[in-house]
């Protein structure tokens, strides 16, 4: 594994290695007296911003999804939901690594500009990076090379307890070779079929994993190129190559759709994130993330002792 492709949790969560977030503080308050844990009921107004869920047979097309939509509610009140979800998200991530039976995998596709890179950080906002764990896929090293295409991406699946977050995934493997007449369409069907026993056999062994396709218009990324150009903070971002990866524009959408419908299965269903719009995304991803983690109900680990029979010197 390249270095650049190694877990950088640390970097990008803002949080201090070793300190435990506030929310198990407030886990640990509502402790019961018999030193059992348990994660504080929640009342929380539900968003109605949930992310366009693709299964099998639902034939998802792009073109019917508007990657401008928005849910009901101002951006100022969306932006006060991205941190009640942020600090639910926080105290769920606790109990999951203290639990520390199962995992949960987040994949972040998109096209250039699509905010990959924001939306990782707002979801990392506030977590214990002990528990994140961050790859950046790029282009593959020699070593990489000389191994199958799941190689690398099964070294980075992770570990009990963790939660791990992949900006761009396997899945280039079979959207980029696509686009560029790269790979035979039955090579094409053979590596969707791997990847999706790839997805059942990480499920079958503790992985919960949610798959984000952020959805932005032509338009949209038109903006944020030129955004890129005239901010010298952000000019660093800007490709030229990436002006020949947008004329392919009509493709990409295309590799997707194909690639979103041949690859979402009920252990790993595809979520489609109207992405234009960034506050409604984040708020979108975040009320995904957090609404698969109660789901998955993570309690913290009953003791081993009876913390009554401690006593400190």
């Amino acid at each position: 594994m390249p270095q650049e492709a190694r877990h950088i949790a640390q970097l990008i969560c803002g949080c201090i290695v070793g300190a435990m977030s506030e929310s198990s503080q407030r886990v640990s308050d509502n402790a019961a007296l018999n030193g059992e844990a348990k994660l504080r009921p929640v009342s929380r107004r539900r968003t109605g911003a949930h992310a366009i869920v693709v299964r099998p047979d639902s034939n998802i097309r792009l073109a019917d999804v508007d990657p401008a939509a928005k849910p009901p509610g101002s951006k100022r009140r969306g932006s006060k939901t991205v941190e009640e979800l942020q600090a639910r998200l926080a105290e769920l991530q606790v109990a999951l690594f203290a639990q520390h039976k199962r995992s949960v995998l987040i994949v972040v596709q998109a096209m250039d500009t699509g905010g990959k890179d924001g939306a990782i950080k707002v979801l990392c906002s506030g977590l214990d990076p002990n528990g994140v764990q961050l790859t950046n896929f790029k282009y593959p090293s020699a070593e990489e090379w000389d191994h199958d295409y799941l190689w690398r991406i099964h070294h980075a699946t992770p570990r009990k307890g963790s939660i791990a977050i992949w900006n761009r995934s396997h899945y280039e493997d079979v959207l980029v070779p696509r686009v560029h007449d790269q790979i035979t369409q039955e090579v094409w069907r053979e590596r969707c079929e791997d990847i999706n026993n790839f997805e059942r056999m990480i499920t079958r062994n503790g992985v919960t994993l949610i798959k984000f396709f952020l959805h932005i218009s032509k338009e949209e990324q038109k903006a944020r190129l030129e955004a890129r150009l005239k901010d010298p903070t952000k000019l660093w971002k800007f490709n030229p190559g990436d002006l020949k990866e947008r004329a392919l524009w009509p493709a990409y959408q295309s590799a997707y759709e194909a690639v979103i419908n041949a690859c979402a299965t009920d252990y790993a269903p595809w979520h489609i994130v109207p992405a234009d719009r960034k506050w409604v995304r984040n708020v979108r991803m975040l009320q995904t993330v957090v609404d698969t983690l109660e789901t998955m109900h993570p309690e913290y680990p009953a003791p081993e002792f009876d913390p009554e029979t401690i006593v400190l010197e």
